[in-house]
């Protein structure tokens, strides 16, 4: 038999398989957030905790762009495309990484898990507002069932009330689903990697700043910190804000956005595990409960259509 019979009678492997490890592998980085950055403000002021990973990440992003080429002229963004990137890191960049940070210095991880846990669908509500469609009654029942679930779990951990990082989640949440679904669809025109690297890039010259005169008035914190903080500080920068995009973006460009979007399910699972493993924070069984209904709720909310409004009479 030739080399060539050979080939043709093995199974070939599914065009899919790749993009789904490689988005798993993103997933598993970005579900190490929380853990991590409860780590590192433990110890370190969160403002400045969620502005120097910034700061970090994009002078990693600004030497990507230029080992790409990405930096001449003919390729950099056009136009309204800049308004958009400022949109995207105002969400992924700043939004989430800032309000997440300071809620971690009031809440265990796995309770920023559950909160978190509809980005997903938040992400998708306002793609579809972004895209003038319009969701099915499927998609909105799941919606408010996954906003009543999430709101119920805040409630009960808050013996009746909201407490004062809940709503610092949510503000993480929805900055977070901005920025995604922004960056999302002007990724179509950019590239997914192009599209995180310049809105880390475009963020530089406002956070540097920033950052250089909080590291001022926290020098006497930044100088005792302890390796733990200073590990829990060097995931979220290199891991949390560019690693785990890399693979990210690679997942969804092998496998589909549809197909490997789905892993986002696993990763409220994969927070409370880091949670527990990381920082031995205890898991009991309503906030299991609690993350299996978001979730379900999440993967209905996902597979319900979404139809495209119907364009104005003239």
């Amino acid at each position: 038999m030739t080399a060539q019979q050979l080939s043709l009678s093995r199974p070939a492997a599914p065009a899919h398989s790749g993009g789904m490890w490689l988005g798993f592998a993103g997933v598993a980085v970005f579900s190490q957030t929380l853990p991590f950055t409860r780590m590192a403000v433990a110890e370190l002021d969160p403002t400045f905790v969620a502005l120097a990973r910034a700061v970090i990440a994009a002078l990693l992003a600004l030497a990507l762009l230029g080992w790409r080429g990405a930096l001449k002229p003919a390729r950099r963004p056009r136009g309204g495309q800049w308004w958009r990137l400022a949109v995207t890191a105002l969400g992924v960049v700043v939004g989430f990484p800032l309000f997440s940070s300071l809620a971690m210095r009031e809440v265990h991880a796995s309770h920023g898990a559950i909160i978190t846990g509809l980005l997903p669908l938040t992400t998708a509500v306002f793609a579809a507002w972004f895209g003038r469609e319009r969701p099915s009654s499927g998609f909105w029942l799941s919606a408010l069932a996954g906003s009543a679930l999430v709101v119920s779990f805040a409630l009960w951990q808050g013996a009746g009330g909201l407490q004062h990082a809940d709503w610092l989640l949510f503000a993480a949440m929805l900055l977070g689903a901005l920025g995604y679904a922004e960056g999302g669809k002007l990724s179509r025109e950019l590239g997914g990697l192009e599209t995180i690297s310049w809105a880390l890039v475009i963020s530089l010259p406002v956070l540097l700043p920033v950052v250089g005169w909080l590291g001022q008035e926290h020098a006497a914190a930044i100088t005792a910190a302890s390796p733990r903080a200073w590990v829990g500080m060097a995931y979220v920068s290199v891991f949390s804000m560019f690693i785990g995009f890399l693979f990210w973006y690679a997942g969804l460009a092998k496998g589909g956005v549809a197909r490997v979007g789905q892993i986002q399910l696993l990763q409220p699972f994969l927070t409370l595990a880091g949670g527990a493993l990381i920082l031995g924070e205890h898991l009991d069984a309503p906030t299991l409960a609690f993350a299996v209904a978001v979730i379900a709720v999440v993967a209905l909310g996902r597979r319900a259509a979404v139809h495209n409004a119907a364009p104005k009479n003239n």
